[in-house]
């Protein structure tokens, strides 16, 4: 199907949603990520595709790379970890499995410091995952809690603490627990020197199926993870409030990863829908979790390695603008 059909498609499908009485339209918002090397625009209310746009190379069965927005993948799979038991709480200790840190300064840092990048241990070069090794070799810099520092190490610590609590492939684990039972099937999955999984970038997605994962977060885990535990994932830190457990947070004192990033707040507007939350990765490919109508947006673009090199040219992305023509409708 091609561009032209699915928006005729979408639009139909809107109209035909009781909700959507004013035929919610998000063509603009669409316009606006095809000028900045769009590939795929999805919007899921409910639980139910109610736009989709695939401009350019794009199509509903083409995997994009997330960058980036592979990180909130780990929120989700501690929260599945609190609820099998494999880790006590948030605030467990790192070094109760990494035997190697209990002895120096890292023996504080907790599950909640590393996923919420305040653990102390530098981020490391954005794009470079260290291994699983090189990232539990890696001293700590502060004190956990005090500072807020951007980049890939701490999710491979992640990684590394679930693969020694599952003896196992973290990926494995993640694809059994959560993407498995949602239908979910990355098309590709970057791996690192030792054979282990990326996790802080890497994954390729279909938009349909990043947003199924959108739809399950902003549910609660639908009774697969813990309610509870999953709800931590939306909680900022005094370090960096707008930034969970591996999901960003709209909202103000917002710290970004670094200068053109292209996150650009409206809180006010964000506040209105409830605190909007998102997964970001270079390229600007984003994942939008809009609490108080229902809503998931996906949007994927080409153009990772020109962002991480800081030479894409034409128009630069906002969050911002373009959240303000998604949401027109509604305001």
């Amino acid at each position: 199907m091609n561009r032209r059909a699915f928006l005729a498609a979408s639009a139909a499908a809107c109209v035909a949603s009781p909700a959507f009485a004013q035929s919610a339209d998000f063509r603009a918002a669409a316009s606006y990520s095809a000028e900045r090397r769009g590939v795929s625009m999805l919007v899921m209310r409910r639980g139910e595709v109610i736009f989709e746009d695939y401009p350019g190379e794009g199509g509903p069965t083409h995997g994009w790379e997330l960058a980036s927005g592979t990180k909130s993948f780990t929120g989700v799979m501690a929260a599945a970890a609190i609820q099998d038991g494999l880790i006590s709480s948030w605030d467990e200790r790192a070094a109760d499995t990494l035997t190697e840190w209990r002895n120096d300064e890292r023996r504080r840092i907790t599950l909640r410091h590393l996923l919420s990048l305040t653990s102390g241990i530098t981020g490391g070069p954005l794009a470079r995952p260290p291994t699983y090794a090189a990232a539990i070799s890696q001293p700590a810099e502060a004190a956990p809690g005090e500072r807020f520092a951007y980049g890939p190490t701490p999710f491979q610590i992640f990684g590394e603490i679930i693969r020694r609590k599952t003896n196992g492939d973290p990926l494995d684990y993640l694809t059994r627990r959560i993407l498995a039972p949602l239908d979910i099937e990355p098309t590709h999955w970057r791996r690192g020197a030792d054979g282990m999984p990326h996790m802080p970038s890497g994954a390729g997605l279909k938009a349909r199926d990043w947003a199924r994962f959108g739809w399950f977060a902003l549910q609660g885990g639908e009774g697969r993870v813990d309610a509870g535990a999953l709800r931590e994932c939306f909680a900022g830190t005094r370090a960096n409030p707008g930034y969970g457990l591996s999901f960003w947070l709209l909202r103000d004192g917002l710290v970004p990863p670094g200068r053109n990033a292209g996150i650009e707040l409206d809180t006010t507007m964000s506040e209105r829908f409830g605190g909007i939350s998102m997964a970001a990765g270079a390229g600007d490919q984003r994942l939008y979790l809009v609490p108080a109508l229902d809503l998931v947006i996906a949007r994927q673009a080409t153009g990772i390695l020109q962002a991480l090199m800081r030479r894409n040219r034409g128009p630069q992305w906002s969050d911002a603008d373009f959240l303000r023509l998604a949401l027109a409708s509604f305001a």
